[in-house]
């Protein structure tokens, strides 16, 4: 593992790296929300590739995007009140959330009520999902080699519309990224996620059940498909310490390049536009943009806007070099 200093005197690989983590988050919302469709399950059962040229985004990569977009804006250092700033400039003034989680249509009530965080989070039914998870990606490419304050940030950002287990979610992946930036192994990621996640809480027993199940199998991938799902099942799919585990435990089993481990992650099922997501963002930081095929690169580039509206049409380059120069 290199450190961040080194990471910094590397500007080529820095910008592979950032693009690489936000495109790869987008390439992995896409195909993971492609894999569960009923008519690719049906003519495919694993997909490996763009169905016929298709892609689009989902609320991953847009709330991703406005995520980063706060970070350009305000050279790293948001608070609280710039992140409900660009909420109410960008979701709550969405009459419908479309193909938004429940967890941001909430919050998004809640500001309108006029709650602010950390109650806007607190006081949300679905504050354990994985809405905040899914977007922190940019955070940790912004503090690469700097988990700590991955974490401060990914909290800052989360409690919006998050608490507890969706929080802790949130600062997992945004930790996992920052580390794979200056490219820590799996284990290594996995040990900083483990550390985050309290000892009595639901996501750290559901690590640990993921930890057994995937050491037991000892690298065989058939062996722990079946039981990571029976055995973190939960009735809401988009649960952190349902979602989150399941994705590291497709790493711990298949992440030797960018293709193949993100195929896993995203053929796995359940929330499996997340577990892309996140999945793609922390390989995507890992092998950078040289690491991935170059088509899927361009077929995201541009989001469509399906949730936020603002986004469509950004691009994901631009964006991902902002952040890398902020890096510097």
């Amino acid at each position: 593992m290199m450190t961040r200093e080194e990471l910094i005197r590397n500007r080529e690989l820095l910008t592979d790296k950032a693009i690489g983590s936000l495109c790869g988050l987008a390439i992995g919302d896409s195909l993971g929300d492609a894999a569960r469709m009923p008519e690719n399950q049906r003519d495919y059962g694993f997909i490996t590739d763009f169905n016929r040229g298709a892609c689009w985004s989902t609320d991953d990569t847009e709330f991703a995007l406005m995520v980063a977009g706060t970070i350009i804006e305000k050279k790293g250092e948001f608070t609280s009140e710039d992140v409900v700033k660009m909420w109410l400039a960008h979701v709550a003034t969405e009459d419908e959330l479309k193909r938004g989680g429940l967890s941001e249509t909430e919050a998004a009530d809640n500001l309108r009520r006029g709650l602010r965080p950390p109650e806007s989070g607190r006081f949300n039914p679905f504050h354990q999902s994985d809405g905040a998870a899914m977007r922190s990606g940019p955070i940790g490419i912004y503090c690469a080699g700097d988990p700590e304050k991955a974490a401060y940030l990914a909290e800052t950002d989360a409690c919006i519309s998050h608490y507890a287990d969706g929080i802790w979610g949130a600062q997992a992946v945004a930790v996992a990224v920052s580390l794979a930036m200056v490219d820590a192994s799996v284990m290594e990621i996995w040990d900083a996620v483990c550390a985050l996640a309290p000892a009595d809480s639901w996501f750290r027993e559901t690590l640990r059940r993921t930890d057994r199940i995937v050491t037991e199998a000892n690298g065989d991938i058939a062996a722990a498909w079946m039981p990571l799902h029976n055995e973190l099942f939960s009735t809401n799919r988009a649960a952190v310490p349902e979602a989150i585990p399941e994705m590291l435990g497709c790493l711990r089993l298949k992440s030797d390049s960018f293709q193949a481990g993100l195929l896993l992650a995203v053929n796995f099922g359940r929330d499996a536009d997340t577990i892309g997501a996140t999945a793609g963002a922390i390989l995507g930081a890992r092998y950078g943009s040289s690491g991935i095929p170059r088509h899927w690169l361009e077929k995201t580039r541009y989001p469509s806007g399906t949730c936020l509206k603002f986004t469509k049409g950004i691009d994901i380059f631009d964006y991902a070099e902002k952040l890398a120069e902020l890096v510097c």
